[in-house]
C-alpha cells in the first residue's frame, strides 16, 4: 500500500505567492511563454471511429514540429509518429474560450483501423528559443466498433466536466475574462481550444485536490494543490477535471487487471444513444459534473432495459446543453434567471441550472440514486479537512464487499483516500445502527445505504473569523437560492451539512452501483487492495461473471 506523505509542503511559495495561487484566477493563453516560445493544439472533435480522419489545430512558435500519438492504456502503445511537420504562429481571438480559437488544420491523421477503443496521448515536441524543447499534450478518443460486445466494459469519459474546468483561452463555468469588466465566469464554453496544463499529462507525484496531510492545531485550510499547479506552471484547475487526474487511472487498471474495457466521451451519450446497448456494463469514473438531459435520458433507457452501471464518480450536478452541433457548452447556473434565454420558454429539458431546481424538476437521485446537493466537499478547504478519508461501511454483508474481510464500522480506502473531494448523498436516517433514506429524500425503491461519510457545503468553524476561507458560506447560498427561492439562515442550513454515499439499487431490468465520490480512482491509482476488490466485484457482478 502506498502510504499518504505525512509533510505539509509550502513548494517554495512565499506566503503572497500562496495566498494568490489560492484566490486569484490564472489560466493558459496563446503568448503566455512568448519568452521561451510556445506550441498549442486542439483536434475537431473528441472521438473518433477507425478510418476516421483527425483534423489537428496547432499554433507554433517553431516552424516545424514531431509528433507522436500513444494509446494510454494498461500498456502505452505508439501507434504513430511523424517529424517535422510544418506548423506557424495561428493569431487568437480574446474571446477564444467561448467562440473557439479557429485556427486552420496543420495536420491531419487518420484513425487505424487496427486501433482499439481508448484514449490516445498526442505529444507534441518543437524547438523553443535558446534550443530548449517545448511540448503541447492532447487527448483523442477512439471509438469502439459498432455491434454487441458482451464481456466488455464501455467507460464513459466525463467530457462535459473537461470542459467546464478548462482555463485555456481565459474563461470557463467558475471564472473568467467575460462581461463588461472582463472578470466573469462564462456560460458558454467551447470544445475548438487546447486543454489546459495538467488535463491530459501528470506527473507522477502531483497532489490531488484532498487535503493528503492531517492539518496541524488551528491551521487555516489550504489549496495545497493549487500552489502546486502555481510552482510548475500547471491550470489550476488541473486536478478538478481531465483525463490525467481521473478518466486514465481507472482505465488503467481495468486493462491491467484483465477486463475488455473501451471508451467513449460524454458526448457520444448525448448524439448516439445507441452505444450503450452494446455493453452489459457502463461505467462513469471521477468528476462527473456536467450533463445534458438526452444523456441522462440514455442511462435511464439503458438500465430499465436491463443495462448495468457502474458509477465511480461524484458530483453529479448541473444541467448543461449543447450548441453549435456539440462544439459549445451551456451552463447558467445561478444566472439562469436572469440570463438564459431558454430560461424563459419554460423547457426544463434545456434550463441550464441544478437538476433539483422547480424549474428542471429532475432529482439526480432518479438517475444514480444520490443528490449532489445532500453532498458536496469532503477533505479540503474546511470542509471536513480531518474526516473521513474512506466509506465508513455499515452493510460489510452486501456482495460489493466479498473477500475484503471488511466489518461493520471499517473505513473502506481511508489510507488511499477515496472519498472526496466531492461527494453525492441523500437525506436518510438511522435504525438499529442502519442507514435508510427518509421517505422525502427522493431514492429510486429499494436502494441500499452500504457506506455513509460526512461532507459539508460551506466552510466555518469557531475558531476561526469568516474572511480566511476561501469559500465560506457564498456556495451554500447560491444553492439555497436556486433551491428554495431565498438564501436565508433555515434554508443555508438545510444544505450547510451533507454526506456522501456508496448505495446500490435496482430498477426496471437494470441495476446501478454508485461510490459518490470523486476520489475513487485514488485507490486505484495507489494499488489500495480492498478498493481494487470492490472495484472487481462490481464489474464482475455486472459483466456475469459471478
Amino acid at each position: 500500500m502506498t502510504k499518504l506523505p505525512t509533510d505539509f509542503p509550502d513548494f517554495g511559495l512565499t506566503l503572497e505567492e500562496r495566498n494568490f495561487a489560492q484566490r486569484q484566477h490564472f489560466y493558459e493563453w496563446a503568448g503566455m511563454d512568448s519568452a521561451r516560445g510556445e506550441i498549442w493544439c486542439y483536434s475537431d472533435k473528441f472521438s473518433y471511429r477507425p478510418g476516421d480522419a483527425v483534423r489537428l489545430q496547432v499554433s507554433s512558435t517553431a516552424p516545424r514540429f514531431d509528433i507522436e500519438v500513444v494509446r494510454d492504456g494498461g500498456s502505452e502503445v505508439q501507434v504513430f509518429g511523424q517529424r517535422g511537420v510544418s506548423a506557424r504562429w495561428q493569431e487568437t481571438s480574446e474571446r477564444c474560450s467561448v467562440e473557439g480559437c479557429g485556427w486552420e488544420t496543420t495536420l491531419e491523421i487518420k484513425i487505424g483501423e487496427d486501433w482499439l477503443s481508448g484514449g490516445y496521448r498526442l505529444k507534441l515536441t518543437a524547438e523553443g528559443f535558446g534550443g530548449r524543447p517545448i511540448h503541447c499534450y492532447h487527448i483523442l478518443i477512439v471509438l469502439p466498433t459498432r455491434g454487441r460486445k458482451p464481456g466488455r466494459i464501455l467507460q464513459v469519459a466525463a467530457t462535459g466536466t473537461w470542459l467546464a474546468y478548462n482555463t485555456w483561452g481565459g474563461s470557463n463555468h467558475y471564472d473568467g475574462l467575460t462581461g463588461p469588466n472582463r472578470n466573469l465566469w462564462s456560460p458558454k464554453v467551447s470544445t475548438q481550444r487546447p486543454w489546459a496544463r495538467g488535463f491530459v499529462v501528470l506527473p507522477p507525484g502531483a497532489p490531488r485536490v484532498p487535503l493528503e496531510t492531517m492539518m496541524p492545531l488551528k491551521t487555516v485550510p489550504r489549496h495545497v494543490h493549487k500552489e502546486w499547479a502555481f510552482a510548475t506552471g500547471h491550470s489550476k484547475k488541473y486536478a478538478s477535471a481531465g483525463w490525467a487526474t481521473y478518466d486514465s487511472h481507472f482505465f488503467r487498471f481495468a486493462e491491467r487487471a484483465g477486463y475488455a474495457v473501451d471508451l467513449a466521451s460524454q458526448h457520444e451519450l448525448h448524439f448516439s444513444p445507441e452505444i450503450l446497448f452494446d455493453y452489459d456494463c457502463v461505467a462513469f469514473i471521477g468528476h462527473d459534473e456536467y450533463w445534458t438531459w438526452e444523456m441522462r435520458d440514455a442511462v435511464d433507457a439503458y438500465v430499465d432495459q436491463g443495462g448495468r452501471v457502474a458509477r465511480f464518480a461524484g458530483n453529479f450536478c448541473w444541467q448543461t446543453r449543447l450548441e453549435d452541433e456539440g462544439r459549445l457548452q451551456v451552463c447558467y447556473k445561478g444566472r439562469a434567471i436572469g440570463e438564459d434565454p431558454v430560461y424563459k420558454t419554460g423547457d426544463p429539458r434545456r434550463t441550464a441550472t441544478l437538476w433539483e431546481t422547480p424549474e428542471v424538476a429532475r432529482p439526480e437521485a432518479n438517475t444514480f440514486g444520490l443528490n449532489s446537493t445532500r453532498g458536496i466537499y469532503a477533505g479540503w478547504l474546511g470542509c471536513a479537512p480531518r474526516g473521513a478519508r474512506g466509506f465508513p461501511i455499515y452493510r460489510p454483508e452486501h456482495w460489493a464487499f466479498a473477500d475484503t474481510g471488511l466489518f461493520y464500522g471499517d473505513v473502506l480506502g481511508s489510507e488511499s483516500h477515496i472519498f472526496g473531494y466531492e461527494v453525492d448523498g441523500l437525506d436518510y436516517e438511522m435504525r438499529d445502527g442502519l442507514p435508510y433514506p427518509t421517505a422525502t429524500s427522493g431514492a429510486p425503491e429499494g436502494l441500499e445505504i452500504l457506506a455513509v461519510g460526512l461532507a459539508a457545503q460551506a466552510e466555518w468553524s469557531a475558531d476561526f473569523p469568516p474572511e480566511v476561507f476561501t469559500m465560506g458560506e457564498e456556495e451554500v447560498r447560491e444553492a439555497a437560492e436556486m433551491l428554495f427561492g431565498e438564501a436565508s439562515v433555515a434554508n443555508t442550513e438545510k444544505l450547510k451539512r451533507g454526506n456522501g454515499m456508496m448505495i446500490n439499487f435496482k430498477r426496471g431490468g437494470g441495476e446501478v452501483f454508485h461510490a459518490g465520490s470523486c476520489e475513487w480512482v485514488a485507490g486505484l491509482l495507489r494499488h489500495d487492495a480492498m478498493v481494487e476488490r470492490v472495484t472487481c466485484n462490481v464489474l464482475d457482478r455486472y459483466l456475469g461473471r459471478g
